[in-house]
C-alpha cells in the first residue's frame, strides 16, 4: 500500500513539472526587453543603442545627442565618477504615458551622482549618466528598464490612472537629460530661448564679473528723482517669476504697494539693477541668471539654479 502511495505521489509531481513546462513565465528584465524592443518601435526611435559595457548589458538603451565638453582647469575629457558633483536638467515620460513632466525651467538636480538615488531618482539613471552620458556639458535621451526604474511599486502618492499623480508599477522611463558644465553660459542660452530680449541691456555684474543681468526701463523715472542708494526705502509693486511664467513671490501678484528696504534685498543682480537704473516713477523689468539670484540653494518653490525675472513698479523713494 504505501509503495502504491509513492508511486502516486511521483507520477502527480511528474505531471505538475510536464505543466509547468507548457507555460514558461518572461523574467522581468525579459519583459523590460520587450517593452523596450516595442517603445523603440511604435515611437520610430533612431540609434538607440543597448548598454553593453563590461560585456553584460544593464537594459538600459540609450542615445548621446551631444558629448561632453572640457571643463577647466582639465585639458582632456574627464568622467564623472560617484563622488563628483552633477548638475543637470531633465524630461521624463513613462512608457505608458501617464506621467509626463517636462519643464526644464523646474526639474533641476544638483548633488553628488552616488547621491542620486536619494534624490528620489531612479539607480538606472544614476547608473546611465555615470556608465554611459559620462561627461559634463553632454546630453543624452535614455531609456531606463523597469527593474531599474521604480520596480513593482512605481512611484508618488497618487493613482496611476491620474495622469501626472504617480509612475505605475514594473513602468519603463524615457528620460532626456542635459549635464551642465557652465551655469554662466547655460543661463544665458536659457534667458534667450525663453525670453523676448527686445529693449533689453545685458550688464555686467560689479558683485560677481564675468556675470550678466538683463534690464529694461519700461517706463522712465520721474525727471530729477534722487537716486536708489544703500540707505532708500521704496514703495513699490513687484512680482517675481520663473522664465516659465511662475510667480514665486510679489506685492500680491503686482496688486498691492509695499515698502521694501533697498538692503533688505538679497539678490545682487536685482540690488543692482535697482541702484543703477532706477528711481521713483520708474517700472523695470530684471532678469538675473542663477549666480546671480539664488543659486544651487531652492528658496520657498524656487527650483536651485533658477534663473529669475522681476518687474518693478517705483512709486515712491525714501532716502
Amino acid at each position: 500500500m504505501r509503495q502504491k502511495f509513492f508511486t502516486l505521489l511521483l507520477i502527480s509531481a511528474i505531471g505538475f513539472a510536464s505543466c509547468r513546462k507548457d507555460k514558461i513565465e518572461q523574467t522581468i528584465k525579459q519583459y523590460d526587453e520587450s517593452q523596450m524592443q516595442n517603445y523603440i518601435k511604435v515611437h520610430g526611435l533612431t540609434g538607440m543603442q543597448k548598454d553593453t559595457i563590461g560585456g553584460d548589458t544593464s537594459g538600459i538603451y540609450y542615445k548621446i545627442i551631444m558629448p561632453g565638453n572640457i571643463v577647466p582647469p582639465a585639458t582632456t575629457l574627464v568622467p564623472l565618477d560617484y563622488p563628483d558633483n552633477v548638475s543637470f536638467v531633465f524630461q521624463l515620460s513613462s512608457f505608458d504615458g501617464r506621467y509626463i513632466t517636462l519643464d526644464t525651467i523646474q526639474n533641476h538636480i544638483d548633488d553628488y551622482l552616488g547621491h542620486l538615488t536619494n534624490d528620489a531618482l531612479p539607480s538606472g539613471l544614476q547608473l546611465a549618466i555615470k556608465k554611459l552620458v559620462k561627461y559634463k556639458g553632454a546630453s543624452a535621451r535614455i531609456l531606463i528598464p523597469s527593474h531599474l526604474a521604480y520596480g513593482v511599486n512605481g512611484y508618488g502618492s497618487g493613482s496611476s490612472s491620474v495622469t501626472n499623480t504617480k509612475i505605475a508599477g514594473n513602468q519603463c522611463l524615457d528620460y532626456y537629460v542635459h549635464l551642465i558644465s557652465d551655469y554662466t553660459t547655460y543661463d544665458d542660452q536659457v534667458i534667450h530661448n525663453n525670453w523676448n530680449l527686445t529693449g533689453y541691456t545685458k550688464m555686467q555684474s560689479d558683485a560677481l564679473p564675468g556675470n550678466y543681468y538683463y534690464y529694461k526701463v519700461l517706463t522712465p523715472g520721474t525727471t530729477g528723482a534722487a537716486p536708489i542708494t544703500e540707505t532708500t526705502t521704496m514703495t513699490v509693486n513687484y512680482t517675481g517669476s520663473l522664465l516659465n511664467g511662475t510667480i514665486f513671490d510679489g506685492s500680491n501678484n503686482g496688486a498691492n504697494t509695499i515698502e521694501q528696504p533697498i538692503s533688505q534685498i538679497a539678490l545682487s543682480g536685482l540690488k543692482e539693477a535697482l541702484e543703477k537704473f532706477a528711481t521713483t516713477g520708474t517700472k523695470i523689468s530684471v532678469i538675473l541668471p542663477s549666480k546671480l539670484a539664488y543659486g544651487t540653494t531652492s528658496a520657498g518653490t524656487i527650483p536651485i539654479n533658477s534663473v529669475l525675472r522681476f518687474s518693478y513698479v517705483i512709486i515712491s523713494t525714501v532716502p
